[in-house]
Protein backbone atom coordinates (compact mmCIF):
# COMPACT_ATOMS: atom_id res chain seq x y z
CA UNK A 1 0.00 0.00 0.00
CA UNK A 2 1.28 3.60 -1.10
CA UNK A 3 1.37 5.63 2.01
CA UNK A 4 0.09 9.04 1.85
CA UNK A 5 -2.21 12.30 2.63
CA UNK A 6 -5.79 11.98 1.62
CA UNK A 7 -8.08 14.27 0.04
CA UNK A 8 -12.02 15.22 0.90
CA UNK A 9 -14.41 17.29 -0.85
CA UNK A 10 -17.89 17.98 -1.25
CA UNK A 11 -19.99 18.22 -4.37
CA UNK A 12 -23.43 19.31 -5.88
CA UNK A 13 -26.61 20.15 -3.80
CA UNK A 14 -25.80 20.59 -0.13
CA UNK A 15 -28.02 18.22 2.52
CA UNK A 16 -28.62 18.07 5.91
CA UNK A 17 -26.58 15.54 6.71
CA UNK A 18 -23.57 15.68 4.15
CA UNK A 19 -21.30 16.99 7.01
CA UNK A 20 -22.11 13.74 8.60
CA UNK A 21 -20.47 12.07 6.10
CA UNK A 22 -17.74 14.35 6.31
CA UNK A 23 -16.69 13.89 10.20
CA UNK A 24 -17.21 10.20 9.47
CA UNK A 25 -14.14 10.12 7.27
CA UNK A 26 -12.62 12.27 9.81
CA UNK A 27 -13.20 10.06 12.72
CA UNK A 28 -12.33 7.03 10.95
CA UNK A 29 -8.76 8.90 9.63
CA UNK A 30 -7.75 9.77 13.15
CA UNK A 31 -7.86 6.25 13.85
CA UNK A 32 -6.39 5.36 11.33
CA UNK A 33 -2.31 4.63 10.47
CA UNK A 34 -2.20 4.52 6.41
CA UNK A 35 -3.35 8.11 5.94
CA UNK A 36 -0.84 10.69 7.07
CA UNK A 37 -3.13 13.68 6.50
CA UNK A 38 -6.31 14.18 5.67
CA UNK A 39 -6.55 17.51 3.02
CA UNK A 40 -10.37 19.32 3.16
CA UNK A 41 -10.63 20.85 -0.57
CA UNK A 42 -12.62 24.03 -0.81
CA UNK A 43 -15.50 23.88 -3.02
CA UNK A 44 -14.57 20.70 -4.30
CA UNK A 45 -12.73 19.78 -7.36
CA UNK A 46 -12.05 23.83 -7.72
CA UNK A 47 -10.46 23.76 -4.16
CA UNK A 48 -8.35 20.53 -5.34
CA UNK A 49 -6.53 22.33 -8.77
CA UNK A 50 -6.40 26.04 -6.61
CA UNK A 51 -4.58 23.74 -4.02
CA UNK A 52 -6.77 25.66 -1.79
CA UNK A 53 -6.68 22.87 1.10
CA UNK A 54 -8.21 22.47 4.72
CA UNK A 55 -6.14 20.12 7.32
CA UNK A 56 -8.62 18.12 8.86
CA UNK A 57 -7.07 15.35 10.78
CA UNK A 58 -6.35 17.47 13.72
CA UNK A 59 -10.19 18.56 14.26
CA UNK A 60 -11.25 18.19 18.11
CA UNK A 61 -14.22 16.06 18.97
CA UNK A 62 -15.99 19.11 19.97
CA UNK A 63 -15.37 20.82 16.38
CA UNK A 64 -16.17 17.42 14.60
CA UNK A 65 -19.46 17.07 16.98
CA UNK A 66 -21.02 20.73 16.15
CA UNK A 67 -20.42 20.29 12.84
CA UNK A 68 -22.05 17.17 12.30
CA UNK A 69 -25.01 18.87 13.21
CA UNK A 70 -24.04 21.77 10.92
CA UNK A 71 -26.28 21.39 7.90
CA UNK A 72 -24.87 21.86 4.02
CA UNK A 73 -21.21 21.64 2.95
CA UNK A 74 -19.15 22.83 5.38
CA UNK A 75 -15.74 22.90 3.29
CA UNK A 76 -18.05 24.43 0.00
CA UNK A 77 -19.87 22.92 -2.86
CA UNK A 78 -19.18 23.43 -6.45
CA UNK A 79 -21.38 22.57 -9.15
CA UNK A 80 -18.58 22.43 -11.64
CA UNK A 81 -18.68 18.90 -14.24
CA UNK A 82 -14.58 18.47 -15.13
CA UNK A 83 -14.15 16.90 -18.19
CA UNK A 84 -10.74 15.06 -18.94
CA UNK A 85 -8.25 17.77 -19.14
CA UNK A 86 -9.89 19.16 -15.85
CA UNK A 87 -9.33 16.00 -14.15
CA UNK A 88 -5.55 15.88 -15.15
CA UNK A 89 -5.33 18.90 -13.43
CA UNK A 90 -7.01 17.33 -10.24
CA UNK A 91 -4.23 14.17 -10.69
CA UNK A 92 -1.14 16.72 -10.74
CA UNK A 93 -2.59 18.29 -7.85
CA UNK A 94 -2.87 14.99 -5.83
CA UNK A 95 0.74 14.21 -7.26
CA UNK A 96 2.16 17.40 -6.11
CA UNK A 97 0.84 16.91 -2.63
CA UNK A 98 1.55 13.27 -2.01
CA UNK A 99 -2.43 12.14 -2.53
CA UNK A 100 -3.06 8.42 -2.22
CA UNK A 101 -6.72 8.56 -1.17
CA UNK A 102 -9.71 10.66 -2.91
CA UNK A 103 -12.82 10.50 -1.35
CA UNK A 104 -15.90 12.19 -3.18
CA UNK A 105 -19.12 13.06 -1.43
CA UNK A 106 -21.52 13.56 -3.73
CA UNK A 107 -24.24 12.02 -6.21
CA UNK A 108 -23.71 10.64 -9.81
CA UNK A 109 -22.06 13.29 -11.27
CA UNK A 110 -19.78 13.53 -8.83
CA UNK A 111 -19.54 10.19 -8.71
CA UNK A 112 -18.58 10.23 -12.79
CA UNK A 113 -15.66 12.75 -11.62
CA UNK A 114 -14.19 10.38 -9.38
CA UNK A 115 -14.59 7.75 -12.08
CA UNK A 116 -12.58 10.02 -14.83
CA UNK A 117 -9.66 11.05 -12.03
CA UNK A 118 -9.62 7.44 -11.21
CA UNK A 119 -8.76 5.90 -14.67
CA UNK A 120 -6.57 9.32 -15.25
CA UNK A 121 -4.40 8.35 -12.33
CA UNK A 122 -4.01 4.39 -12.73
CA UNK A 123 -3.25 5.47 -16.79
CA UNK A 124 -0.65 7.40 -15.57
CA UNK A 125 0.53 4.53 -13.40
CA UNK A 126 -0.15 7.21 -10.20
CA UNK A 127 -0.93 4.63 -7.23
CA UNK A 128 -4.09 5.74 -5.52
CA UNK A 129 -7.53 4.51 -4.25
CA UNK A 130 -10.63 6.90 -5.10
CA UNK A 131 -13.87 6.69 -2.86
CA UNK A 132 -17.01 7.79 -4.08
CA UNK A 133 -19.58 8.34 -0.57
CA UNK A 134 -23.23 8.94 -1.89
CA UNK A 135 -25.34 12.16 -1.22
CA UNK A 136 -28.26 13.56 -2.68
CA UNK A 137 -31.72 14.24 -2.13
CA UNK A 138 -32.95 12.88 -4.75
CA UNK A 139 -32.63 9.67 -4.06
CA UNK A 140 -31.51 8.60 -7.35
CA UNK A 141 -28.32 6.11 -7.53
CA UNK A 142 -27.74 3.38 -9.01
CA UNK A 143 -27.42 0.06 -7.19
CA UNK A 144 -27.93 1.93 -3.94
CA UNK A 145 -31.39 1.07 -2.07
CA UNK A 146 -31.01 5.04 -0.38
CA UNK A 147 -28.81 7.72 -0.37
CA UNK A 148 -28.08 10.04 2.64
CA UNK A 149 -29.96 13.55 2.57
CA UNK A 150 -32.94 11.61 1.09
CA UNK A 151 -33.85 10.91 4.24
CA UNK A 152 -34.42 14.17 5.73
CA UNK A 153 -35.16 15.76 3.11
CA UNK A 154 -38.25 13.51 2.78
CA UNK A 155 -38.79 14.30 6.78
CA UNK A 156 -39.14 17.96 5.75
CA UNK A 157 -41.57 17.57 2.17
CA UNK A 158 -43.93 15.49 4.37
CA UNK A 159 -44.04 17.64 8.09
CA UNK A 160 -44.74 20.40 5.33
CA UNK A 161 -47.45 18.81 3.46
CA UNK A 162 -48.67 17.43 6.42
CA UNK A 163 -48.94 21.46 8.26
CA UNK A 164 -50.21 22.64 4.30
CA UNK A 165 -53.00 19.55 5.05
CA UNK A 166 -54.47 21.35 8.13
CA UNK A 167 -54.08 24.78 6.54
CA UNK A 168 -55.79 23.47 3.35
CA UNK A 169 -58.46 22.14 5.89
CA UNK A 170 -59.16 25.11 7.98
CA UNK A 171 -59.27 27.24 4.99
CA UNK A 172 -60.85 25.11 2.18
CA UNK A 173 -60.03 25.57 -1.02
CA UNK A 174 -56.54 24.09 -3.87
CA UNK A 175 -53.18 24.61 -2.57
CA UNK A 176 -50.58 23.24 -5.65
CA UNK A 177 -47.18 22.46 -3.44
CA UNK A 178 -43.85 21.84 -5.78
CA UNK A 179 -41.76 19.63 -4.73
CA UNK A 180 -37.84 19.01 -6.07
CA UNK A 181 -37.10 16.63 -8.31
CA UNK A 182 -36.13 17.01 -12.25
CA UNK A 183 -35.89 13.59 -13.37
CA UNK A 184 -36.68 11.29 -9.68
CA UNK A 185 -39.85 11.19 -8.30
CA UNK A 186 -38.39 10.26 -4.56
CA UNK A 187 -38.74 13.77 -2.80
CA UNK A 188 -42.37 14.91 -3.99
CA UNK A 189 -43.55 10.75 -3.27
CA UNK A 190 -42.51 11.45 0.12
CA UNK A 191 -45.39 13.89 0.49
CA UNK A 192 -47.74 10.70 1.20
CA UNK A 193 -46.58 10.49 4.68
CA UNK A 194 -48.36 13.61 5.32
CA UNK A 195 -52.14 11.62 5.54
CA UNK A 196 -52.83 10.35 8.49
CA UNK A 197 -56.77 9.08 7.32
CA UNK A 198 -58.54 8.71 4.14
CA UNK A 199 -59.47 12.53 4.15
CA UNK A 200 -56.06 14.02 3.98
CA UNK A 201 -54.00 15.64 1.86
CA UNK A 202 -51.89 15.44 -0.42
CA UNK A 203 -54.80 14.05 -2.61
CA UNK A 204 -53.03 14.09 -5.43
CA UNK A 205 -49.43 13.38 -6.51
CA UNK A 206 -47.96 13.94 -9.40
CA UNK A 207 -43.61 12.24 -10.17
CA UNK A 208 -41.59 12.51 -13.28
CA UNK A 209 -42.31 9.01 -13.84
CA UNK A 210 -45.95 9.48 -15.21
CA UNK A 211 -47.01 11.50 -18.28
CA UNK A 212 -48.35 14.89 -16.92
CA UNK A 213 -52.11 15.35 -18.96
CA UNK A 214 -53.38 18.88 -18.63
CA UNK A 215 -56.83 17.78 -19.34
CA UNK A 216 -56.44 15.16 -17.08
CA UNK A 217 -55.05 17.02 -14.82
CA UNK A 218 -57.83 19.64 -14.68
CA UNK A 219 -60.29 16.70 -14.45
CA UNK A 220 -58.32 15.15 -11.29
CA UNK A 221 -58.69 18.25 -9.46
CA UNK A 222 -62.18 19.07 -10.30
CA UNK A 223 -63.30 14.92 -8.94
CA UNK A 224 -61.17 15.78 -5.33
CA UNK A 225 -62.68 19.34 -5.18
CA UNK A 226 -66.48 18.54 -5.41
CA UNK A 227 -66.35 15.74 -3.53
CA UNK A 228 -63.99 17.03 -0.61
CA UNK A 229 -64.70 20.85 -1.33
CA UNK A 230 -60.64 21.37 -1.04
CA UNK A 231 -57.38 19.77 -2.81
CA UNK A 232 -54.10 19.47 -1.91
CA UNK A 233 -51.88 18.85 -4.65
CA UNK A 234 -48.31 17.65 -4.70
CA UNK A 235 -46.36 17.85 -7.60
CA UNK A 236 -42.91 17.02 -8.75
CA UNK A 237 -40.95 20.32 -10.33
CA UNK A 238 -40.06 17.90 -12.81
CA UNK A 239 -43.27 17.04 -14.44
CA UNK A 240 -43.37 16.48 -18.18
CA UNK A 241 -45.78 15.39 -21.17
CA UNK A 242 -45.99 13.16 -23.59
CA UNK A 243 -42.86 14.16 -25.99
CA UNK A 244 -40.61 14.96 -22.80
CA UNK A 245 -41.19 18.48 -22.86
CA UNK A 246 -41.42 20.32 -19.28
CA UNK A 247 -45.01 20.84 -18.00
CA UNK A 248 -43.71 24.42 -16.85
CA UNK A 249 -42.64 25.20 -20.63
CA UNK A 250 -45.77 23.99 -21.93
CA UNK A 251 -47.94 25.85 -19.69
CA UNK A 252 -45.62 29.02 -20.24
CA UNK A 253 -46.23 28.09 -24.25
CA UNK A 254 -50.36 28.42 -23.06
CA UNK A 255 -50.24 31.16 -20.93
CA UNK A 256 -48.15 33.24 -22.75
CA UNK A 257 -45.50 34.08 -20.35
CA UNK A 258 -41.88 33.72 -19.95
CA UNK A 259 -39.49 30.74 -18.33
CA UNK A 260 -36.06 31.19 -17.25
CA UNK A 261 -33.42 29.02 -18.00
CA UNK A 262 -30.08 27.61 -16.54
CA UNK A 263 -26.75 27.95 -17.88
CA UNK A 264 -27.33 24.15 -19.32
CA UNK A 265 -30.03 25.49 -21.41
CA UNK A 266 -32.88 23.83 -19.05
CA UNK A 267 -35.81 25.17 -17.96
CA UNK A 268 -34.92 26.60 -14.39
CA UNK A 269 -37.29 24.29 -11.84
CA UNK A 270 -36.09 24.45 -8.08
CA UNK A 271 -36.77 27.77 -6.20
CA UNK A 272 -38.48 29.94 -10.08
CA UNK A 273 -42.02 29.03 -8.66
CA UNK A 274 -43.55 29.32 -12.14
CA UNK A 275 -44.57 25.73 -12.53
CA UNK A 276 -46.81 26.16 -9.01
CA UNK A 277 -48.30 29.78 -10.83
CA UNK A 278 -48.91 28.04 -14.00
CA UNK A 279 -50.76 25.39 -12.32
CA UNK A 280 -52.87 28.05 -10.32
CA UNK A 281 -53.73 30.02 -13.04
CA UNK A 282 -54.88 26.95 -15.37
CA UNK A 283 -57.02 26.16 -12.59
CA UNK A 284 -58.52 29.34 -11.72
CA UNK A 285 -58.96 29.92 -15.59
CA UNK A 286 -60.50 26.37 -16.19
CA UNK A 287 -62.20 25.31 -12.74
CA UNK A 288 -63.32 28.71 -11.91
CA UNK A 289 -62.24 27.83 -8.27
CA UNK A 290 -61.91 31.12 -6.36
CA UNK A 291 -59.50 29.85 -3.77
CA UNK A 292 -56.51 28.76 -5.13
CA UNK A 293 -52.71 28.70 -3.89
CA UNK A 294 -49.13 27.72 -4.65
CA UNK A 295 -45.54 27.27 -3.34
CA UNK A 296 -42.40 25.82 -4.32
CA UNK A 297 -40.60 24.53 -1.34
CA UNK A 298 -37.61 25.11 -3.16
CA UNK A 299 -33.95 25.00 -1.50
CA UNK A 300 -35.38 25.06 2.03
CA UNK A 301 -35.96 20.98 1.81
CA UNK A 302 -32.11 20.04 1.28
CA UNK A 303 -30.55 21.74 3.79
CA UNK A 304 -32.90 22.33 6.88
CA UNK A 305 -31.65 22.05 10.41
CA UNK A 306 -31.68 20.08 13.21
CA UNK A 307 -35.99 20.37 13.39
CA UNK A 308 -36.09 18.23 9.96
CA UNK A 309 -33.28 15.76 10.36
CA UNK A 310 -34.10 12.18 10.38
CA UNK A 311 -31.94 9.98 13.10
CA UNK A 312 -30.85 7.31 10.18
CA UNK A 313 -30.30 9.93 7.54
CA UNK A 314 -27.60 11.07 10.22
CA UNK A 315 -26.62 7.89 10.97
CA UNK A 316 -26.29 6.18 8.09
CA UNK A 317 -24.46 9.75 6.72
CA UNK A 318 -21.76 9.59 9.05
CA UNK A 319 -21.26 5.62 8.85
CA UNK A 320 -20.89 5.62 4.84
CA UNK A 321 -17.76 8.20 5.77
CA UNK A 322 -16.48 5.80 7.81
CA UNK A 323 -17.21 2.73 6.24
CA UNK A 324 -15.15 4.56 2.82
CA UNK A 325 -12.18 4.84 4.69
CA UNK A 326 -11.85 1.18 6.12
CA UNK A 327 -11.96 0.23 2.09
CA UNK A 328 -9.13 2.33 2.01
CA UNK A 329 -6.95 -0.06 3.99
CA UNK A 330 -7.65 -2.66 1.41
CA UNK A 331 -4.95 -1.88 -1.69
CA UNK A 332 -6.68 -4.17 -4.09
CA UNK A 333 -9.74 -1.74 -3.61
CA UNK A 334 -8.87 0.97 -6.25
CA UNK A 335 -11.99 2.37 -6.56
CA UNK A 336 -15.99 2.16 -5.77
CA UNK A 337 -19.21 3.45 -4.02
CA UNK A 338 -20.18 2.59 -0.77
CA UNK A 339 -24.12 1.30 -0.94
CA UNK A 340 -26.42 0.74 1.16
CA UNK A 341 -28.48 -2.15 0.47
CA UNK A 342 -31.97 -3.13 2.66
CA UNK A 343 -31.49 -6.70 4.17
CA UNK A 344 -35.24 -6.45 5.78
CA UNK A 345 -37.87 -3.98 6.20
CA UNK A 346 -39.34 -5.15 9.66
CA UNK A 347 -36.88 -4.85 11.71
CA UNK A 348 -35.30 -2.23 9.43
CA UNK A 349 -31.81 -3.59 8.44
CA UNK A 350 -29.27 -2.69 5.75
CA UNK A 351 -25.74 -3.61 5.22
CA UNK A 352 -22.88 -2.04 2.74
CA UNK A 353 -21.35 -2.83 -0.53
CA UNK A 354 -18.53 -2.01 -2.51
CA UNK A 355 -19.59 -1.32 -5.86
CA UNK A 356 -17.74 -0.14 -9.07
CA UNK A 357 -18.26 3.97 -9.17
CA UNK A 358 -19.05 2.71 -13.01
CA UNK A 359 -22.12 1.39 -11.65
CA UNK A 360 -23.05 4.73 -10.12
CA UNK A 361 -22.06 7.26 -12.26
CA UNK A 362 -24.20 9.78 -14.59
CA UNK A 363 -27.60 7.27 -15.07
CA UNK A 364 -30.54 8.22 -12.61
CA UNK A 365 -32.23 5.64 -11.03
CA UNK A 366 -36.47 6.09 -10.82
CA UNK A 367 -39.27 5.23 -8.75
CA UNK A 368 -40.01 1.25 -9.26
CA UNK A 369 -43.33 1.04 -10.57
CA UNK A 370 -44.18 -0.85 -7.50
CA UNK A 371 -44.11 2.65 -6.11
CA UNK A 372 -46.54 4.26 -8.48
CA UNK A 373 -50.43 3.72 -8.39
CA UNK A 374 -51.66 5.03 -11.49
CA UNK A 375 -50.68 9.05 -12.65
CA UNK A 376 -51.89 10.49 -9.50
CA UNK A 377 -50.96 8.54 -6.40
CA UNK A 378 -48.26 7.13 -4.28
CA UNK A 379 -48.53 3.63 -3.49
CA UNK A 380 -48.49 1.94 0.07
CA UNK A 381 -45.03 0.09 -1.17
CA UNK A 382 -43.55 3.29 -1.07
CA UNK A 383 -45.17 4.23 1.92
CA UNK A 384 -43.26 0.89 3.44
CA UNK A 385 -40.21 1.77 1.98
CA UNK A 386 -39.52 5.45 3.22
CA UNK A 387 -41.18 5.06 6.56
CA UNK A 388 -37.78 3.77 8.33
CA UNK A 389 -35.45 6.32 6.43
CA UNK A 390 -37.82 9.22 7.52
CA UNK A 391 -38.32 8.40 11.32
CA UNK A 392 -41.78 9.66 13.33
CA UNK A 393 -43.35 12.75 12.37
CA UNK A 394 -45.60 14.72 14.77
CA UNK A 395 -48.71 13.44 16.14
CA UNK A 396 -52.21 15.40 15.10
CA UNK A 397 -55.46 15.38 15.51
CA UNK A 398 -58.86 15.78 14.45
CA UNK A 399 -62.43 16.62 15.44
CA UNK A 400 -63.13 13.39 13.86
CA UNK A 401 -62.18 11.54 16.49
CA UNK A 402 -64.17 13.22 19.02
CA UNK A 403 -67.16 12.74 17.31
Amino acid sequence: MAKGNAVIGQSGGPTSVINQSLVGVIQAVQKSNHIDELLGARHGVRGIINEDFVPLRQATADWIERAAQTPAAALGSTRDKPDAAYCEKIVASFKKNNVRFFFYIGGNDSADTARIVQELAAGAKYDMQVFHIPKTIDNDLRVHDHTPGFGSAARFVAAAVMGDNFDNASLPGVKVDVIMGRNAGFLTAAAVLARRNSEDGPHLIYVPETVFDVDQFLGDVDRVHKKAGRCLIAVSEGIHDQSGAPIAAVLAEKLGRQVEKDSHGNVQLAGSGILGDFLGDLIKDKLKIKRVRSDTFGYLQRSFPSLAVSQTDADEARMVGKVAVEYSRDESKREGSIAMIRKSNSPYKIETIFTSIKNVARETKHLDAQFLDGTSNISNAFIEYAKPLVGPLPKTASLDEVR
